[in-house]
């Protein structure tokens, strides 16, 4: 099969289509003919060497794909050969065949194509793993959420919406912030014209603080995000997008206001804890798809053959929602 393939130096020039070996199906597993692929963070990470894939898994880049099953392996009961499903990967997107734990597949509602699809598993699994199993996010409560234009803090401005939580969001162009507003943030900050974003959100809930905050910007956003929470208010850190150390945190608001900071990935998790965290996805807000009020956010479509400029784009913080590649 044809899977795109990374260089020695990491270069986007240097992704390239190549010739390797086609995946095999386990026990419980499903291949599927990939038609869209999403493109993540993640995967420029992967590409300069930053983010290797789990032990046992495909190094080909990919966490998310939508196209069609081709061969079950014993054990599979929810899928058959020629069902449209999207997948969460632990590796392997970018290729003409895909491997999935078939706990981490989804069917494809009737309505929607598969470049939309392709746009769903990664991004809106990881903001609702973010938002409510480990931000326990209520009704009413206060959410913070930096990068409200990616493709997680995009889904996440929905998920939280269809809780009922208050939003505000981090962006950092007037594009992005209008953006965001019309998917459902009650506040928007652009961060490069209002670098306190801290003081804006205690004026906002009236001393009170965020309930939750959702970072990926890591090592700058520390401080300002111990001010900007409440009282036993929590912190779910996935990336360090300005830097991994953190200087001159005060561990006193840490301790007065009970603050609870965790970090999590869900690439590495185990195939039954993805398993759990796709069916209770399902069951909650899956159905929302088919009504209608909940989208996937695509800000482009490219063919794979133009894969280095879709990462380019993404690395320079040019994009709104996903972009997602066109394979074959």
């Amino acid at each position: 099969m044809k899977a795109i393939q990374t260089s020695p130096d990491g270069t986007t020039e240097g992704l390239h289509i190549d010739e390797v070996k086609e995946p095999a199906t386990g026990d419980h597993q499903v291949k599927i003919a990939v038609k869209a692929a999403g493109i993540n963070r993640a995967d420029t990470l992967q590409r300069v060497g930053k983010y290797p894939p789990p032990p046992g898994t495909s190094d080909i880049m990919g966490l998310e794909v939508a196209g069609e099953v081709t061969e079950t392996g014993a054990g599979v009961e929810k899928f058959k050969i020629g069902d449209r499903v999207m997948a969460l990967l632990a590796g392997g997107g970018y290729a003409e065949y895909a491997i999935a734990d078939q706990g981490s597949v989804l069917h494809i509602p009737e309505q929607m194509d598969f470049i939309n699809a392709a746009a769903i598993p990664e991004v809106f699994l990881t903001a609702y793993q973010s938002l409510f199993l480990l931000g326990n996010l209520k009704r009413n409560e206060v959410v913070l959420i930096h990068a409200g234009a990616s493709g997680v803090g995009t889904a996440a401005i929905q998920l939280a919406r269809e809780a009922g939580a208050k939003i505000i969001v981090t962006a950092g162009t007037d594009e992005k912030i209008s953006f965001c507003k019309n998917l459902g943030a009650d506040v928007a900050i652009n961060y490069r014209m209002e670098s306190q974003f801290d003081r804006l959100v205690k004026q906002y809930t009236e001393n009170k603080g965020a309930n939750l905050i959702i970072d990926f910007i890591g090592a700058e956003y520390v401080s300002r995000n111990m001010n900007a929470a409440s009282m036993d208010g929590q912190i779910v850190l996935l990336a360090f997008m300005s830097g991994a150390i953190a200087q001159e945190v005060n561990l006193g608001q840490l301790l007065s206001k009970r603050i609870t900071l965790r970090g999590s990935t869900l690439r590495a998790r185990t195939k039954e804890y993805k398993a759990d965290l796709t069916h209770r996805f399902q069951n909650d807000f899956f159905h929302l798809f088919s009504q209608q009020k909940l989208r996937p956010i695509i800000d482009s479509v490219c063919p794979w053959e133009k894969v280095g400029k879709a990462h380019e784009k993404i690395e320079q913080n040019l994009t709104i929602g996903k972009v997602i590649l066109k394979v074959g």
